[in-house]
């Protein structure tokens, strides 16, 4: 009887310790389920704690979705509304401005704002959004849309990336988003998504807004009909960028909820699964400061336990979030500062309030101030 060989961490672990980038091959091997995923998250912790102590970040946030109606149907999607679908809607300036206020009277430092693509809203009804937001509140940092929204804004004008972007700073925008990477290899894209920004887009809309000096963060879908080398593909493109541009601040894993979607004959990626994706992306993108899990997706349980699998923040409070509760996100709509902080003390680590540009926040009563940027190793 021949017996099955467990592939050893030994030779990654050694490159690990010694600071050493993994290569392609490596950094596919460790989605091998036969890998013991204690042993790769111990790992992982130690790439983390090397970059972030024992600190575990948060940050006080709302959401924005100005609309659902959306001109692209993609198949993992459950947010988008048709035009005439009755669940379809669109804010006033006087319900956007109204969440600005709310954001601020909970103390929210940011305000995270995507929605979908509607067809009969021009690009300065989005790029209104931001300056109406900005002079309210000029306090809340706003980081709103993804590439994909940025693509669609260049169609509508026929400008260039970069005239909407410098355009979008003017106005008040501070940063960008991670959404609509998705998956990057183009056999996967093409199935999910096809229509709209391809991965050069993406790519493009990034650099330039790092070349500006926007900062961004960077996401990858997982758990749907991609396999191992989509995603080690995906988090190697990302690391190629960061080594050009350092205009990454965050990765973000997005655990797919395949609920009143397209795809919802999939199951949803396991515990195990979103420790793994947690503890490999930590180890590939050497150059990302943070690893984020977000807790809407992960499920709170699991997105506490990645704080030991890699994960150095766990997002904010989180106000007002549609996109993946509209796809069977069961968790919370909105956890307490308290919640939060009894969550990281939980995990063994120490509760870090940041703004969204990883400044230390410092609050007396009702005020806040950023303080240093938060700098470990």
């Amino acid at each position: 009887m021949i017996r099955a060989v467990t592939p050893s961490l030994e030779p990654i672990r050694e490159k690990v310790e010694a600071g050493e980038r993994l290569t392609a091959a490596e950094a596919e091997s460790l989605w091998d389920p036969a890998i013991d995923l204690h042993e790769l998250g111990e790992l992982a912790n130690l790439v983390r704690e090397r970059k972030s102590g024992n600190l575990g970040f948060y940050n006080i946030n709302t959401h924005l979705n100005p609309t659902n109606v959306c001109v692209y149907r993609c198949t993992f999607c459950a947010f988008r509304a048709d035009l005439r679908e009755a669940r379809g809607y669109v804010m006033s300036d006087e319900q956007i401005l109204a969440r600005g206020r709310e954001a601020v009277e909970a103390g929210s430092t940011e305000m995270h704002i995507v929605g979908g693509l509607h067809h009969q809203k021009g690009y300065d009804w989005y790029l209104n959004i931001v300056r109406i937001l900005h002079d309210a509140y000029p306090t809340l940092h706003l980081k709103a849309w993804t590439p994909v929204e940025i693509n669609w804004f260049a169609h509508l004008t026929k400008r260039s990336n970069r005239d909407i972007l410098m355009e979008l700073k003017d106005a008040g925008l501070g940063s960008l988003p991670g959404g609509g990477a998705e998956i990057f290899h183009a056999e996967i894209r093409d199935k999910i998504c096809e229509h709209k920004a391809d991965t050069a887009e993406w790519f493009d809309i990034h650099r330039t807004a790092h070349e500006l000096g926007l900062r961004s963060n960077a996401t990858m879908l997982y758990g749907h009909i991609e396999n191992a080398f989509h995603r080690t593909d995906h988090l190697l493109r990302l690391r190629e960028l960061q080594d050009e541009t350092g205009g990454f601040q965050t990765f973000i894993p997005l655990a797919f909820h395949p609920d009143n979607t397209r795809l919802s004959h999939l199951a949803k990626p396991s515990p195990a699964m979103s420790l793994r994706t947690m503890a490999i992306s930590r180890l590939v993108l050497d150059n990302f400061d943070h690893i984020k899990a977000y807790w809407i997706m992960l499920g709170i349980g699991t997105a506490q336990a990645s704080l030991a699998y890699g994960a150095d923040d766990i997002d904010g409070t989180v106000r007002h979030e549609l996109i993946y509760h509209d796809a069977g996100a069961t968790t919370p709509e909105v956890l307490s500062v308290d919640d939060i902080t009894r969550l990281i003390r939980e995990a063994g680590r120490e509760p870090v309030e940041r703004d969204t540009l990883y400044h230390r926040v410092i609050r007396d009563g009702t005020a806040w101030r950023a303080s240093e940027p938060i700098r470990v190793g």
